[in-house]
């Protein structure tokens, strides 16, 4: 695009620039703003398709006959492959170019919507959730043009305008998925996605312009920026960029380098540990022998596959993470913060819906539309707030906004803990719950971009988007092991009937409470290797 060399020339100038002199006059081109307005409308799409089937959880569980925690699959199983997909995106996003590798995941990703409308059992359904998760690896490519389209000033601003763009999708799914379920059944939620995304392909491939001649000369200029501002660290740039040169053929064109190997490791391990906690259960299931050795087989395959991972990793040219940078000072801490986003987000998503919609006194007993009108609150601040952190980010550094957004979370689950009874105080502190996450997710995003060389940003988002998607993962299935363990009986029509007791949303919220209270320490101990390592812009 005619702006983007001028706008890279002010990112290189600004860079330089000491944390307490920032230049916040740069504007934003307005070729900027349409690619942000798109791909903004991709968020939008994905958080609606997720939302609206939300409502629904306890509509599954009863139709296909399925355990709380095998019901966590319906989530889980998207996460996972999106686990996976994501950095192998970054990379391929990388090789191949950003556009081309969105265009084919978009592709995918309608297909896997398409199909789970048809879904008659519960094993079709996660076949159909895990290939639809694959769109998951669109966002880190999404995030990286961005980066390359908007000033270094301003980049928090794009990220909560994306950020808040999930936030409006999840307010339409909330809104109308309830109605769509009550009135059509659950099935109709996938088929209102489908023209949705067919329009969104047509439209990214039309007016989305990526320059990838460009992209492949700044791989080529080695930027010293944030994270590679220590000695060791400039050498491991030159090294890379020395792989990269050689990694090219004949005609200057990269070769294609994914790490399968790595791939299938991390997909084994995630898989397995979320099988221990869909395994340890007793509830109904009785914990039997059976069960029992079942997760030990699980968890021994998952710490094998753990350990295989990280040997295939360290010994790989092209690693699908790199460890060098995922352990890095200011990199490690704010991955492991958006890791914990994405833990307490899905296990709202999860536990919520089930809380709602159970009969009482073990439950309120709403219904679908009564479900999503609950969890409105914590779609509506996420909204709100989204735009607004980013420009709170990007006057206050991202620092000050990620202690307090952790302070805030904790607070939000900690008056889930001691005051879930109502409805109304549901709502109240989902909505607290939002601010703080909505603050923590764009400050952790930000130091992780600004501490990031735009040659390794590929790679760099997608390992942060697997954290976070990691911990998405987690989530729910720890939700669903706890309320799969911890069972009352109630007898509806004479009939004795299972449900998650009162103890084990205590355990849920108890356990998001403590995570959320680790991230504060992290957010500290992030904020001062920020300010030592002096990374520009971060404050």
């Amino acid at each position: 695009m005619d702006s983007q060399p001028n706008q890279n020339k002010s990112n290189n100038n600004t860079a330089g620039q000491s944390p307490s002199s920032p230049n916040y006059s740069v504007k934003i081109p307005a070729s900027a703003w349409k690619i942000l307005v798109i791909l903004s409308c991709l968020a939008t799409m994905v958080m609606y398709a997720e939302t609206m089937l939300i409502p629904a959880i306890p509509d599954l569980i009863k139709d296909f006959h399925v355990s709380y925690s095998m019901s966590s699959w319906i989530l889980t199983a998207y996460l996972i492959t999106g686990a996976v997909m994501t950095p192998i995106a970054g990379k391929l996003s990388d090789i191949y170019g950003k556009k081309r590798i969105l265009l084919i995941i978009m592709i995918i990703y309608a297909i896997g919507v398409s199909i789970a409308g048809f879904a008659t059992n519960i094993y079709f359904l996660v076949f159909a959730r895990a290939i639809q998760g694959i769109g998951m690896a669109m966002f880190p490519i999404a995030f990286s043009i961005i980066r390359d389209n908007f000033p270094r000033e301003k980049l928090s601003i794009g990220q909560g305008v994306i950020s808040s763009m999930f936030a409006s999708g999840a307010v339409i799914g909330l809104s109308v998925g309830g109605a769509i379920i009550k009135h059509y059944g659950w099935q109709a939620t996938f088929f209102t996605i489908i023209p949705i995304a067919i329009g969104l392909l047509i439209v990214v491939s039309r007016f989305i312009r990526v320059n990838e001649e460009l992209e492949v000369e700044k791989e080529r200029q080695p930027q010293q920026q944030g994270l590679f501002v220590e000695t060791e660290e400039k050498r491991f740039e030159s090294k890379d960029n020395n792989e990269t040169n050689n990694n090219r053929g004949s005609k200057g064109k990269r070769r294609s380098v994914v790490d399968i190997k790595g791939a299938i490791t991390l997909a084994a391990a995630v898989t397995s540990f979320l099988l221990v906690l869909t395994y340890l259960e007793t509830g109904d299931s009785g914990g039997t022998s059976t069960g029992s050795l079942q997760t030990v087989i699980f968890l021994v395959i998952g710490i094998i596959s753990l350990a295989l991972f990280i040997l295939v990793e360290k010994r790989s040219t092209n690693p699908l993470v790199d460890f060098r940078l995922l352990l890095h000072k200011t990199v490690l801490p704010a991955n492991l913060i958006i890791m914990v986003v994405g833990f307490s987000m899905f296990m709202v998503f999860q536990t919520i819906p089930i809380l709602v919609r159970n009969p009482p006194p073990l439950g309120f007993g709403e219904d679908a539309v009564s479900t999503g009108n609950i969890q409105l609150p914590f779609a509506v601040i996420l909204l709100v707030f989204g735009p607004t952190s980013g420009f709170i980010i990007s006057k206050l550094g991202s620092m000050k906004p990620v202690i307090a957004g952790a302070s805030i979370t904790s607070a939000g689950f900690f008056g889930l803990l001691m005051f879930h009874s109502t409805t109304l105080s549901l709502s109240a502190n989902l909505a607290i719950l939002s601010t703080g996450l909505s603050l923590t997710n764009v400050g952790a995003m930000n130091v992780t971009i600004l501490s990031t060389p735009r040659q390794f940003m590929g790679i760099s988002l997608g390992t942060s988007m697997l954290m976070r998607i990691v911990g998405a993962a987690v989530g729910p299935a720890l939700a669903g092991m706890y309320m799969q363990s911890n069972q009352s009986i109630l007898r509806i029509n004479g009939i004795a009937q299972y449900f998650p007791s009162a103890e084990s949303y205590n355990l849920i919220f108890l356990t998001a409470t403590a995570l959320s209270i680790l991230s504060i320490a992290l957010a500290i101990i992030l904020r001062r290797r920020a300010i030592k390592l002096a990374i520009p812009n971060v404050r």
